[in-house]
Parts: structure tokens; sequence; C-alpha cells
């Protein structure tokens, strides 16, 4: 909360700005700062110090896992209370896991597995399925995915009525064919971006091109919809987003898209899937939601509610984060 309270309105629209299109440019914090009014030197300091205050986890290339030919799936462990910590910290050690939380519910960790062509999903979970005080586990991987995408508020508070008004475009499912060149540039594209001047000469000079030709690759990838887009990552709980829930709604077959598609047009929903269900998990239809109380994350769920028509559903609230990052591509 200190954090919030030490940004002013310039730092607000800038991390507003940064979460959603950072400009792929030789000077890109110049550029930003003559959006503001301000100087280039006043948008690096201000970059910088929300680092420091822990507000920007990374600035980098944010790549669709499909796409790249990896499998991922969100998995579901109820696991004994008193070995949970042991087994998030296993589970951690696995590099294709990028997000684990524990969240209130009989299911008391969830996290999402990403594994690459070739590897077995089953036989990885069938290695965390043995570890002591592993009760159960259910795989919930992606059947349609509505919308993805976080962005977190930074100037606005949280909306009484939440209303669905963003526009939803429809996602290419299908498997990119990656070259053993275009796994050099996703490794470049999605390291931790720099907070200098020209901070794009470095992954240029690595890959042996010019800062033009790293942008027109990205460019291709983000058209082909192999990059989903170039932003700043925050840390929710350290921007105030302290409640982090994941709405949970059983809806009937012949109305789930229609479903999916009105959540995902709230702007308050970063994530929307529909995902499997079985005889001991009946909910279908997944949505992220992320306020700064319990309160508001609830009041979003009502209103959302009412918009698809849909009562049955659960809010599974993260207590606690075990790990959050992005899963790197194509790393040994």
């Amino acid at each position: 909360m200190q954090a919030r309270q030490e940004l002013d309105a310039i730092d607000r629209k800038l991390l507003n700005e940064i979460q959603w299109v950072f400009p792929l440019v030789d000077r890109p914090y110049l550029e930003i700062a003559n959006r503001h009014g301000i100087s280039e030197q006043d948008v690096l300091h201000r970059i910088d110090a929300l680092r420091s205050l822990g507000l920007i986890r990374q600035i980098n290339a944010i790549f669709d896992t499909r796409r790249l030919g990896y499998k991922s799936a969100l998995v579901a462990f109820a696991i004994r209370p008193d070995r949970l910590d042991y087994v998030a910290e296993q589970v951690n050690m696995h590099p294709g896991v990028s997000h684990n939380y524990e969240r209130n519910h009989e299911f008391n960790m969830w996290f999402t597995l990403a594994v690459p062509p070739g590897v077995n999903m089953k036989d990885e979970l069938q290695k965390f399925s043995t570890l002591d005080g592993v009760i159960k586990y259910r795989i919930l991987p992606t059947l349609k995915l509505y919308k993805i995408g976080v962005k977190l508020d930074m100037v606005n508070e949280d909306a009484e009525k939440p209303a669905p008004t963003d526009k939803v475009k429809e996602l290419n499912p299908e498997r990119y064919e990656i070259t053993e060149r275009d796994k050099q540039f996703v490794r470049e594209l999605q390291k931790d971006l720099k907070v200098v001047p020209e901070p794009f000469k470095e992954p240029a000079a690595s890959l042996g091109v010019s800062t033009a030709e790293l942008f027109a690759k990205a460019r291709e990838y983000e058209q082909a919809g192999l990059m989903r887009r170039f932003a700043a990552i925050l840390r929710h709980r350290d921007a105030g987003f302290v409640a982090n829930g994941m709405v949970v709604w059983n809806v009937s077959e012949d109305r789930i898209d229609e479903a999916g598609y009105k959540l995902a047009a709230f702007p308050q929903v970063s994530h929307c899937y529909r995902r499997p269900v079985y005889p001991d998990w009946r909910f279908n239809l997944f949505s992220m939601v992320h306020a700064r109380t319990l309160q508001a994350a609830e009041k979003m769920a009502q209103e959302m509610s009412k918009e698809i028509g849909v009562d049955d559903y659960q809010i599974l609230f993260s207590s606690r984060e075990f790990k959050k990052e992005r899963v790197k591509y194509f790393e040994e």
C-alpha cells in the first residue's frame, strides 16, 4: 500500500500506458516522455523508481504459449494443509510452472504448467502427484480462450457498477511454425528490457541485426498472433490489487460461448477460458478479476452474474502467491 501512496498522477498514467503498449522504437522512453510533456530523463527516473518500489515486475514481449507449440494447462491440487508449503516448493522448481497460488477451496493449490513440444504433460504431473501430502488433482486445459491480457487500472478506482465495455477479438489457437532463428528472437524479446535511453540496442546486437530489423520481426510476430504485445507487467499486490479472484461459473453448454464473450468484455476481467468439468468440479467457465478490495471483487462478480444470467458461481480468492513469473520459452 505504501508504494501506491508514493505515486503521483504522472506515475499512474505511465503505469497504465506501458502495461498495454510499450513503443517499439529506438528511444521508447523519449516517445513516452513526449506524450506526457515531460523529459526523457524524468521518464527513465520514474520507471526506474517504480521498479525499485516493486510495482513493475518486468518489461518484455508477451508470447502466446499455444502458438509457440507449447502445451499448457491450469492444474488444481488438493493438498493436506500441513504439507502445502512443501508441495508448493517442489512444484515451483519446475521451469514450466509460471503462476502458483493458494486459494480458498478444497483444491487449495492452483498453478499453470507449460511444457515444450515433445514433452508429455501428464508425465510431469504424475511426478507431482506422488509428493507427500497430495490428495488428488485435476487438469484443466483451455478448451476455448475468450480473453487474455492483464491491465490494472492505476488511474481510476474500482468501478461501482462494472460494465462490459471492452471489444473482444477472436484469438487464433493454431500453432505457428517456429524456426531456430525464431527461437533466437523469442529468447531475446522475452528478456526484461533495461531502463536506458536506447534499450533495444543490446538485444539487436546479440541477434546480429539492426534495431529496425528487430522491431520488424516483433511486429511480424504480433501480426501473426505469436506475440500478444510488448509491455510492462505489474506486481498486482504491490500495485494495490490485493483481491485477485478466480470467478468460476457453471454454464449450460448451449450458452457457454455467449457467456464467455460477455465476461471477456468486462475490462476488470483479465483472463476468460472454457475448461473441462469433473464429478467433483462442475464449473466450466473461468474468469479472473483484479480489485483493490474483496468487496469490490464480489460486486464485480454480482454484476457479471446479472449480465450473463448465471447465478451458479464461486469466487476463489488467492490467499498466497507461491510463484509468479513468465515462462521462459526455448531456454535450455
